[in-house]
């Protein structure tokens, strides 16, 4: 099953992704450009195999990082695997349904603080 991608970021240095299926978010993609070396830190949802794990490194090696000149040797994945319990910002973004008080966004989980 192929995923999408869609940008969040970008800057001279980094970029950030939303990893979609469908309409639904189930990850994200950080990454940090150095001189020789890309660092990419994959954060997706408990429910994905290493298959589809796998498949987005893929992916990334193919479309996202080609584009800055870094070879496939200098690429160094961290990977994690749980779920997102809330966006923390100071600002009010209207897409996340924010208060703008730096408290997060949206309830914590049960047995949450």
């Amino acid at each position: 099953m192929p995923f999408d991608y869609e940008r969040e970021v970008r800057t001279a240095s980094s970029e950030a992704y939303l990893i979609l299926d469908g309409e639904a978010t189930v990850g994200r993609i950080d990454t940090h450009f150095m001189p020789g070396i890309a660092h990419i830190a994959i954060a997706v949802e408990q429910k994905l195999t290493a298959e589809q794990i796998e498949e987005i490194i893929s992916d990334i090696d193919a479309d996202m990082l080609n584009t800055v000149g870094t070879e496939r040797d200098s690429h160094m994945y961290h990977v994690f695997q749980g779920t997102e319990i809330r966006v923390f910002s100071d600002t009010d973004y209207g897409d996340y349904g924010g208060n703008g008080n730096g408290r997060g966004h949206g309830p914590l989980p049960p047995g949450g603080s």
